[in-house]
């Protein structure tokens, strides 16, 4: 559901004219026939002739230094064509290393490390080779309890810098009330649908790779330089993506050894990691421990603020999860200190998960206003109003848009939060809680292709993906709105590395970017159909396939005279990104029942309110959000992988046991926009969306949690055991 509430007087010139009444609607998504028919073909469906099959032998120990590989049982194997080991452009880290080789090294990172590429004839006989194939090694320091290891304080890894104002020591020690709290988050796998898969083939000295990959751009040139080939020489194929979570955005080595495999042999390769291994090749969420130092006054009003956190990372990458991301324009106070230190782990990578820094970080900052809005008797809701900031804290900037109070007031009216009450139901205990939700909003460089065609359709091309988000119908709608079509008349071509570069798919930077592209690239179509009716851009109207100026109308196929408009729009950060604070922002509403007497916890009802700029579409939009909203309920109740602090295992790599939130976990979940256009985002007017919704989500739940029983959970995920001790007598 869309509230519109302003319009800015700025558009892009075709927007401005624009009539055609599609864009922001929600339109079903164009590839959905394909995708439930089964005829929509993903990386590691169809094969040419010859094509065979590979899998990784892995390294047996989670630190140390590999003495020695016997193939020989492996080999012997009917239908195993090649044990290869010891190639120089072989790597060893996840998705997250960005496919460095690191030549003819024996150093063990973490278990399960690519170590040798078994390629078969069919993937059972690879599979069952690879388990033959004996590695020899030796142990070495076995750093693998995240709690146990050194912080370092000063490292030179990740993008966010520590930010230190005012005299916060002295700001804390001077407020009347003050919060001073430690929570935790476990390691998070990044649990795609769709397998971590590839089917590559070399013809000519040139590569082929239908591949899971989000970003295809990037991983064109990724691939090329693991490879010592020429970025020209790959093409990069991912026309459909069962979804990624961030665990896509690199490429994994399954993808160069894929490629080493096929030069090898002469034939096409085929290779999907079995879950066990993708907990192992694919980077994770680092776990983390966080403190957070709120000193207010009596009526609430923050003024200090320390969100202070511990991420880890092995030393094969350059990642960091950027905790305090999400809080540093969330709240006012003068005095602020956020920062990440880091502790070096004999695990797999880290890397960015949906919403890196977010989704965990608002955890620990929004259960901390809540506990602060406890200690004071204010309103939780209340509480955020009065330390809203004018503009924002750690830089002055002025924002961009900003309806987070709005997104406050509509989410607790449509929730009833003033009517709430504590109350019991037989065995269940009924609570509720809040939170807010921000996701920083960026605009990156992107291209699109427009052509419109002699017949009057349209067509969109660029490499972005499509990752379930819906970017092959946005692209449709934007371009419809500005050329005057109907959706059905516009055709959208995107997955394909040797189409304009675009922005791909994490982020939350790849609609706005991409659609942004496409409105420029309609708006130089347009100004050539001006010229055409012999009228200004702006004297234009176009309809349902027509140009209308001076009250005369023409059908597109008549002004085209047999001849196509091709334009090429082209986007990325400018002035107001300099300028300005940009973010999208929401507010969590959340019921949940916890059961007296066994501690289960079932979420009744979840409801958020978000502002995201211009709804591109409110059906895929609002299924992004509700996605998220999930995710985070999943992340408070359940998802946690278990390290083996012994030996670096992760005891639960697989669906079986990483517990996600199924249909059964899942409530009512409701989603409303404060629609309000940002002309400083980019041309199109979108913030980000896709991982707006999971922040705060998991806060919300676990305010609720408290609300109902009175247990505080600090180190998550609220499982029962840490429930059963704290709950009121029956």
């Amino acid at each position: 559901m869309n509230e519109m509430t302003m319009d800015r007087a700025y558009r892009p010139a075709g927007l401005a004219q624009a009539r055609q009444g599609v864009l922001g609607a929600p339109v079903p998504r164009i590839e959905g026939p394909v995708k439930v028919s089964g005829t929509a073909t993903y990386a590691y469906e169809g094969a040419e002739p010859g094509t065979v099959y590979a899998a990784i032998v892995g390294a047996p120990l989670g630190s140390g230094r590999i003495t020695g590989v016997d193939t020989a049982a492996a080999e012997a194997l009917p239908g195993v064509l090649a044990v290869i080991h010891g190639d120089p452009r072989m790597v060893t880290g996840g998705s997250n290393s960005q496919a460095q080789a690191h030549s003819n090294t024996d150093t063990i990172f973490h278990y399960g490390q690519p170590v040798a590429i078994v390629v078969a004839e069919d993937q059972t006989i690879a599979r069952d080779a690879a388990a033959l194939v004996v590695v020899h090694a030796e142990p070495g320091s076995n750093r693998f309890d995240h709690d146990a290891q050194p912080v370092q304080r000063d490292h030179n890894i990740g993008f966010l810098k520590p930010v230190d104002i005012g005299d916060l020591d002295a700001a804390l020690a001077a407020a009347p009330v003050v919060i001073d709290r430690s929570y935790t988050t476990p390691v998070h796998f990044p649990a795609a649908l769709e397998p971590h898969a590839s089917t590559v083939a070399w013809a000519d000295g040139k590569l082929l790779v239908r591949t899971s990959n989000q970003v295809i751009g990037g991983a064109r040139g990724t691939i090329a330089k693991a490879l010592g080939l020429a970025r020209e020489d790959v093409r990069v194929l991912a026309p459909y993506v069962g979804g990624g979570f961030g665990g896509k955005t690199g490429v994994g080595p399954e993808v160069i050894l894929a490629a080493i495999a096929a030069e090898t042999v002469g034939r096409p390769v085929k290779i999907a990691l079995p879950r066990g291994q993708t907990a192992y090749l694919v980077h994770h969420r680092s776990a983390t421990t966080q403190r957070v130092r709120i000193g207010a006054t009596e009526d609430g009003r923050i003024t200090a603020f320390a969100h202070e956190g511990v991420a880890s990372q092995n030393d094969d990458a350059s990642f960091l999860e950027p905790i305090p991301f999400g809080s540093l324009p969330l709240y006012a106070g003068d005095a602020r200190r956020f920062r990440t230190d880091l502790v070096r782990v004999d695990l797999p990578a880290t890397g960015a998960v949906r919403a890196p820094g977010e989704a965990i970080g608002t955890f620990a900052v929004e259960c901390a206003m809540d506990e602060l809005a406890e200690q004071l008797g204010i309103d939780p809701v209340e509480l955020r109003r009065r330390n809203e900031p004018a503009v924002d804290p750690v830089n002055g900037k002025r924002f961009s848009t900003r309806r987070l109070l709005d997104c406050y007031d509509e989410g607790a009216r449509r929730f009833g939060w003033a009517e709430r009450r504590r109350r019991r139901e037989g065995d269940w205990l009924i609570g509720h809680g809040m939170a807010a939700a921000l996701r920083g909003n960026f605009t990156v460089k992107a291209e699109a292709r427009v052509t419109l065609g002699a017949d009057g359709r349209a067509t969109v091309a660029c490499d972005m993906t499509d990752i379930g988000t819906g970017t092959y119908t946005i692209l449709a709608q934007t371009a419809g709105e500005m050329l005057g079509l109907p959706v059905a008349s516009v055709a959208v071509t995107i997955g394909d590395s040797d189409l304009p570069a675009s922005a791909g798919s994490g982020g939350s930077f790849g609609a706005g970017s991409a659609c942004s592209a496409a409105v420029l690239a309609c708006e130089d179509i347009i100004a050539a159909l001006a010229l055409r009716m012999n009228a200004s851009p702006e004297e234009l109207t176009l309809h349902d396939g027509c140009v209308v100026a001076g009250g005369r109308s023409v059908a597109l196929a008549d002004l085209l005279h047999g001849e196509p408009i091709v334009a090429t729009g082209k986007t990325g950060p400018g002035a107001e990104t300099q300028a300005t604070s940009q973010a999208s922002h929401g507010a969590h509403f959340v019921e949940v029942a916890v059961n007296a007497i066994t501690g289960e916890v079932r979420v009744r009802r979840m409801l958020g309110v978000f502002d995201v700029g211009r709804v591109l579409n409110a059906k895929t939009a609002a299924n992004q959000l509700i996605g998220g909203m999930v995710w985070g309920l999943s992340y408070a109740l359940g998802e946690e992988a278990v390290v083996d602090t012994r030996n670096g295992h992760f005891v639960n790599p697989d669906f079986g046991e990483y517990h996600v939130a199924v249909n059964a976990d899942v409530p009512r979940i409701e989603v409303h926009f404060i629609e309000e256009v940002d002309d400083s985002a980019n041309p199109v007017g979108a913030k980000g969306v896709g991982e707006l919704g999971i922040s705060g989500a998991g806060a919300a739940v676990a305010n609720a949690i408290h609300d109902a029983c009175g247990v505080r959970v600090r180190d998550f995920p609220a499982t029962l055991d840490k429930l059963l001790a704290g709950l009121p007598d029956v």
